[in-house]
């Protein structure tokens, strides 16, 4: 599943802010969970509009962002 698939962004939607897309849930909002110990089956009970599907693909895209040898250019993103 590509990023675009993922992740959908449109000032309509919760001001811009990037959601899991075909849903409002705003993809740190998964993060926040799982850094708060809530499992992932937790998050998708109380996300019900989040498929499995999409929460793996999530965190497989962030992993091999994170995990790039391109890194570099995460820096300067976000700097």
């Amino acid at each position: 599943m590509e990023i675009r698939e993922l992740i959908t962004i449109d000032k309509e939607v919760l001001g811009g802010q990037p959601v899991i897309a075909g849903t409002r849930v705003p993809v740190e909002t998964l993060f926040d969970h799982l850094e708060a110990d809530v499992s992932l089956d937790e998050f998708l009970e109380d996300f019900p509009t989040v498929s499995r599907e999409q929460a793996v693909a999530l965190l497989d895209a962030a992993n091999k962002l994170l995990t790039s040898k391109n890194l570099e250019q995460l820096y300067a993103a976000v700097a």
